[in-house]
């Protein structure tokens, strides 16, 4: 039995952990769960895997779930109750599901409480990687990869030296606006955007997607993740989402992790490995499926995964500055404030007129994302 804490507990990743430990009750208890303010789908998880410790982000939302939810309970919220949901003593394993670059600090809390942490917010690798890593190898802590391309690179790397890998090649979707030109995206919809062919996501990381930042923050990671060059990590435009990653040897070998396009299999491999446990769902059929496609990047076309690289080369706030602008603009796209096209403008321009800052400690972190985001909110 695995004891596990869940950070992000109504969203996309959140819901679907949920899926995997309701259908696991003889492997995992949920003993702790984070959420935003939706009141009612938090009641529901509380009713039926009955943590022992909820958190939510407002007292307000905190009070409503009091007056429902059943005894024994403890309900609290904000940061600190974030903190305390990720350093429950009785938790073996944080899910850190949570969206956006808030997921910083739990997770360091979690990792100096040595729980084994169980990562799908990449935002946190991308704003301060090189802390995170040196936490986790100072506390002795198993970061294990949720997203499907990091999992699929993990899974192919289990028994291999980690010193023959010649690159990591990261599929891409291409997201719901792949098969159009600059022209056509300028006054794509909201509702085009969060029409993603293959995912089923959050609005965020959809939009990210079809920008192609996504994958321009999963490069950085895995650059924390498996500690590899950029020069060494590819990505290649895959449509079908069959191929969720490859690894490349010194000998020419490939290995590459393939499945159906489905989260619940690298949530569960998180949460069960070393070993592997049956899951239900739809299994790969390659004679069904024919073909598989793919393409180089272009880098004109997704001018997001350019930056992405460009800021995780630069290293230091580079890329704290590149989250937080990105951020703020994937939000106020999706509020209707602004164009597609112009999330990527505001991002340059915020890039454009940071100072770097090497080797920036946690303060210094955390004064480079309020400073882009300001920044990025300004912009039109």
């Amino acid at each position: 039995m695995k004891y596990i804490a869940v950070l992000g507990s109504t969203g996309s990743v959140g819901t679907q952990t949920m899926d995997v430990l309701r259908a696991k009750p003889e492997h995992f208890k949920l003993v702790a769960l984070a959420a935003g303010q939706n009141v009612q789908v938090v009641l529901e998880q509380i009713h039926e895997f009955r943590p022992a410790l909820v958190s939510v982000a407002t007292k307000e939302a905190a009070e409503q779930i009091k007056a429902h939810a059943p005894q024994g309970v403890k309900i609290i919220y904000g940061e600190e109750g974030l903190l305390e949901v990720v350093t429950y003593p009785q938790a073996d394993v944080v899910v850190t599901a949570i969206v956006g670059s808030v997921g910083l600090k739990p997770t360091l809390a979690a990792i100096e409480a040595k729980k084994t942490i169980a990562l799908a917010n990449k935002e946190t690798l991308v704003t301060a990687g090189k802390l995170v890593m040196e936490q986790a190898r100072r506390f002795n802590v198993d970061i294990l990869p949720v997203d499907s391309e990091h999992s699929a690179i993990f899974q192919c790397l289990q028994g291999e030296n980690r010193k023959r890998v010649e690159q990591i090649i990261v599929t891409a979707s291409g997201g719901s606006l792949r098969h159009k030109n600059r022209a056509e995206l300028e006054h794509v919809t909201v509702q085009e955007v969060l029409n993603h062919p293959n995912w089923s996501m959050g609005s965020k990381i959809t939009v990210d997607s079809a920008t192609m930042m996504n994958k321009g923050l999963e490069v950085i990671e895995a650059h924390w993740l498996f500690d590899i060059p950029f020069d060494q990590i590819e990505v290649l435009q895959h449509d079908e989402s069959i191929i969720h990653s490859m690894v490349v040897f010194e000998d020419s070998a490939v290995m590459a992790q393939l499945g159906t396009p489905d989260m619940k299999v690298p949530i569960q491999y998180a949460l069960t490995y070393p070993d592997r446990y049956s899951i239900s769902g739809k299994r790969l059929n390659l004679a069904e499926i024919g073909k598989l496609h793919f393409r180089k990047m272009d880098f004109e076309r997704f001018p997001c995964l350019r930056m992405a690289y460009e800021a995780g080369r630069a290293g230091g706030t580079v890329p704290t500055v590149l989250n937080a602008a990105n951020e703020v603009s994937v939000m106020r796209f999706l509020q209707g404030d602004i164009s597609f096209l112009s999330i990527e403008h505001i991002i340059s321009n915020v890039l454009d007129k940071h100072s770097i800052i090497q080797n920036p400690g946690l303060e210094d972190i955390h004064a480079a994302d309020l400073w882009a985001r300001e920044l990025a909110l300004s912009m039109s």
